[in-house]
C-alpha cells in the first residue's frame, strides 16, 4: 500500500498563522477601545451642547412668545434646525397648542440615534416668573457614528500596515535567530539520513537553540560511540555465533549417539549438568560435566550410582577437599546431595574450583549444575595480591610524607589541591655544623650510613613530640608544630623546644657511639626556633604538590639557626615567652638577621628546669665534708638521702658539661 504524502507546514507558516491574527486583533482591539472612548466623549459633549442651546433658546423665545410674535419665533426655530445635530424644533403654548415648528425627522432615522429635549419657556411680566410655553426639539447623533466609522477605517489601514511591519520584522528575526541554526541542523540531519558522515553543527550560542544544537552534537558523538560499540559487539557476537555454531554441531553429533533427547538439550549448556533419579542413579549428563569431573566414560554411563562416581573421583585423588579424610568427606558430600541446600564450592587437585548447585525435582530426583569459577577465583587471588601490593606501596609512600599529613589525606580530612591558610606555628631549623668539611673527611658509604642514622634518630624524636616534618635539605631538618594537628600555640611551642633539647642530648649519645666506631669528627648541630604566623598548605602545580610553610616566621627560624653556635639552641623572644616557665634559658642578646630591618632578641636554651629544688654548692660540699670526716655519723635514712642528692648533682653537672662542650 502506497504511503500517503502528508502536507508539511513550515515553521515560518506556523509562526505567521499564529502571529498575524494576534497582532491584527491586538491593534484593532486597541483602536476600538480608543474609538469607543472617543465616541463616548463626543456624545457627552453633544448632549451638553444641546442642553446649553435649548436653555438659551428657551430664554430667547420668552419675549416673542409673550408678545405672540410668530414670525420671530419661526425665524428662531429655522435658525436652530440649520445645525446638523438638530432635526426639528417646536414651540408649544400654555395649553400644549403648537405655536410654531421647523424641520422634520426622517423616517429612516434610527430611534437609537435620536435625542429629544424639552425646556419650559418662562416670562417675568412683573408679577413673578410664569411658564408661558414649552420649547422642544429632536437632535441626532448619526454624524458621530459616521465619524467613528471613518476613524475605524483609518485604524484598520494603520493596523494592516502595523501587521505588515511586525510580520516583516518577525520574519527577519525568525530567519536570523531561528532559521539559520535550524537550517544548519536540518542540513546535518539530512546529510546523515542520506548516508553521509556525521558533521557537528557549528552554532555558538547559549540560548535554547544553542542548547538544542549542543545536545544534538553530543547525541551525535554518543551515537557514533554507540555504533562503534555495536559494531564491536556485532563482531564479537558473530565470533560467538561461530563458536556456538561449532559447539552445536558437536552437540548434534554427540546427540546422534545419545539415547534420549534430554542429552541433546543439556549438551548445549556451558556448565556441567547432571540429572539423577530418586535412587541417585545417573539419568543424563552432558560432556561438560564429564570434562569437569575428569572420570572415565565407563563410570559416566546412565544408571551409575552417584556415590560410585564420587568414590571414583576421590580414589583418583581428583578432589583436593577430600584428601584430608576421604571417607568422612564422601559421607558429608552424600548428605548434601540427598538434602540440597545453598550453593557451595568444590576444590579439585588440579587447582580448579567448581560451584555446585543442586536442586530436587518433582519426582524426587536431583539435578545439579557445575560451574567452573577457576578464572574468577584466580582473579580474586590476583585482586588480593594487588591489594597487598597497593597497601605495601601506600606504606612506602607514607615514608615520603609526614605521618600527620599522610593520615589527613588518606582519612579525607585534607584535600589534595592547591590551598593554604594562615596559622601561628612554631618553626624548627637545624643543620650539622661543618658538614661539608666532615663529609670531605669521610668515605661516601660511611657518610651515608652516619647521615641516615642521624636523620632517622632525629625524625623519631620529632614524631614522638608531635612535629610535622617538612623536609630534609641535605643535612638540614625543617619541622614545624601547629598543623595539621595542634594542641594550642603554647603547648606546641613547649613541645618544639623539648624536642630540640632531646635531639641535642641524643646527638651527644650518638657522638659517643660514632667515636667508639672510629669516626673522629662526629656531627654537631645548630638549632633555631621561632614562633610566628606562617602560611601553611599545599604549594606547587596541579601535577606536583608540596605540603610546606612559607613566611617571615620560616625565615627568622632559619636565620636563628645560622647564627647559633655548634651544639647551641637559639630561640626568639616569641618562643621564649611561651616556654620561660619550663625551660631554662639565658639571653643571648640581639641578633642581626639578614632581610630584617630590626634585630631579634635571641635566647640560648640550657635545658629543662628541674621540678625538685636545686641543691646549692654549699649544701653539696657540706654533704661531701661529712662523708670525708665520718660517714658513720649519718643515719641510714641520711645516707640514702645523701646518695640521692649527690646522684642528682652529678647528673646535672654532667649535663651542664656536655652542653658547654657542645657550645664550645
Amino acid at each position: 500500500m502506497a504511503s500517503k504524502r502528508t502536507r508539511t507546514e513550515t515553521l515560518r507558516a506556523k509562526f505567521l498563522r499564529v502571529t498575524i491574527p494576534l497582532i491584527f486583533l491586538s491593534v484593532i482591539g486597541v483602536f476600538s477601545v480608543i474609538e469607543y472612548l472617543t465616541h463616548r466623549s463626543a456624545v457627552e459633549r453633544l448632549e451638553r451642547s444641546l442642553e446649553g442651546q435649548i436653555q438659551t433658546q428657551a430664554a430667547a423665545l420668552a419675549n416673542p412668545l409673550w408678545n405672540l410674535d410668530d414670525e420671530q419665533i419661526g425665524l428662531a426655530l429655522a435658525a436652530l434646525v440649520t445645525s446638523r445635530e438638530i432635526l426639528s424644533a417646536q414651540v408649544y403654548g400654555e395649553e400644549r397648542e403648537l405655536v410654531s415648528a421647523a424641520g422634520e425627522v426622517a423616517e429612516t432615522a434610527s430611534s437609537g440615534d435620536l435625542v429629544q429635549l424639552s425646556r419650559e419657556i418662562v416670562f417675568d411680566a412683573g408679577a413673578g416668573p410664569k411658564v408661558i410655553g414649552t420649547l422642544e426639539f429632536v437632535a441626532t447623533r448619526e454624524h458621530l457614528w459616521q465619524q467613528t466609522l471613518n476613524r475605524l477605517l483609518i485604524a484598520a489601514v494603520i493596523a494592516l500596515v502595523a501587521v505588515a511591519m511586525e510580520v516583516a520584522a518577525a520574519l527577519y528575526a525568525l530567519r536570523t535567530i531561528i532559521g539559520r541554526p535550524l537550517a544548519a541542523l536540518l542540513a546535518s540531519i539530512e546529510q546523515r539520513r542520506t548516508g553521509g558522515s556525521r558533521q557537528p553543527v557549528i552554532w555558538e550560542s547559549s540560548d535554547e537553540l544553542g542548547q538544542v544544537i549542543g545536545a544534538y552534537n553530543e547525541m551525535q558523538e554518543k551515537q557514533a560511540a554507540y555504533e562503534a560499540e555495536l559494531s564491536d559487539a556485532r563482531d564479537t557476537l558473530e565470533d560467538r555465533v561461530v563458536e556456538r555454531t561449532a559447539e552445536l554441531a558437536t552437540a548434534r553429533d554427540e546427540s546422534a549417539r545419545a539415547r534420549t533427547r534430554l542429552n541433546d538439550a543439556i549438551e548445549a549448556i556451558s556448565e556441567g549438568f547432571s540429572l539423577y533419579d530418586n535412587d541417585d542413579r545417573l539419568v543424563a549428563a552432558n560432556s561438560r560435566y564429564k570434562e569437569l569431573l575428569n572420570i572415565d566414560d565407563d563410570m559416566m554411563q546412565p544408571g551409575q550410582p552417584f556415590q560410585s562416581i564420587l568414590s571414583a573421583a576421590v580414589d583418583r585423588g581428583l578432589l583436593a577437599d577430600a584428601q584430608g579424610g576421604p571417607e568422612r568427606w564422601v559421607e558429608e558430600r552424600m548428605a548434601r546431595h540427598r538434602n540440597p541446600g545453598p550453593e557451595y564450592l568444590q576444590r579439585y587437585a588440579n587447582g580448579r574450583y567448581l560451584r555446585v548447585s543442586e536442586r530436587r525435582t518433582e519426582d524426587g530426583g536431583t539435578v545439579a549444575v557445575y560451574s567452573d569459577i577457576t578464572e574468577l577465583k584466580q582473579r580474586e587471588e590476583e585482586l588480593a595480591t594487588k591489594s597487598a601490593q597497593l597497601e605495601q606501596l601506600s606504606c612506602q609512600l607514607a615514608k615520603y610524607l609526614s605521618p600527620q599529613v599522610y593520615e589527613s589525606i588518606f582519612q579525607g580530612r585534607q584535600e589534595v589541591k592547591i590551598t593554604a591558610s594562615r596559622k601561628k606555628l612554631t618553626v624548627f631549623f637545624s643543620d650539622i655544623a661543618g658538614f661539608t668539611e666532615t663529609a670531605d673527611r669521610m668515605e661516601s658509604e660511611e657518610l651515608t650510613q652516619v647521615l641516615n642514622q642521624y636523620l632517622t634518630e632525629m625524625s623519631k624524636i620529632a614524631l614522638d613530640h608531635g612535629a610535622t616534618i617538612d623536609k630534609f635539605i641535605g643535612d638540614a631538618i625543617m619541622v614545624f608544630f601547629g598543623d595539621p594537628e595542634t594542641r594550642g600555640v603554647r603547648e606546641d611551642t613547649r613541645a618544639c623546644v623539648r624536642m630540640a633539647i632531646a635531639m641535642r642530648d641524643r646527638l651527644l649519645e650518638l657522638s659517643d657511639e660514632w667515636l667508639a666506631a672510629g669516626i673522629a669528627h662526629p656531627f654537631r648541630c645548630r638549632v633555631g626556633i621561632h614562633t610566628d604566623f606562617c602560611t601553611v598548605g599545599n604549594f606547587g602545580s596541579e601535577d606536583r604538590l608540596d605540603y610546606t610553610i612559607i613566611g617571615r616566621g620560616v625565615n627568622i627560624a632559619s636565620r636563628l639557626e645560622q647564627n647559633s653556635n655548634p651544639g647551641e639552641i637559639l630561640i626568639s623572644y616569641e618562643t621564649y615567652a611561651h616556654v620561660a616557665d619550663d625551660i631554662d634559658c639565658e639571653e643571648r642578646g640581639e641578633v642581626k638577621v639578614k632581610g630584617m630591618a630590626y634585630p631579634i632578641t635571641a635566647y640560648r636554651v640550657k635545658g629543662v628546669k628541674q621540678e625538685d629544688s636545686v641543691e646549692t654548692g654549699q649544701q653539696v660540699l657540706s654533704i661531701v665534708s661529712i662523708l670525708e670526716a665520718d660517714p658513720s655519723a649519718l643515719s641510714a635514712d641520711q645516707r640514702e638521702d645523701a646518695i640521692n642528692r649527690l646522684s642528682k648533682a652529678l647528673d646535672r653537672l654532667a649535663a651542664q658539661s656536655n652542653a658547654e662542650d657542645a657550645t664550645e
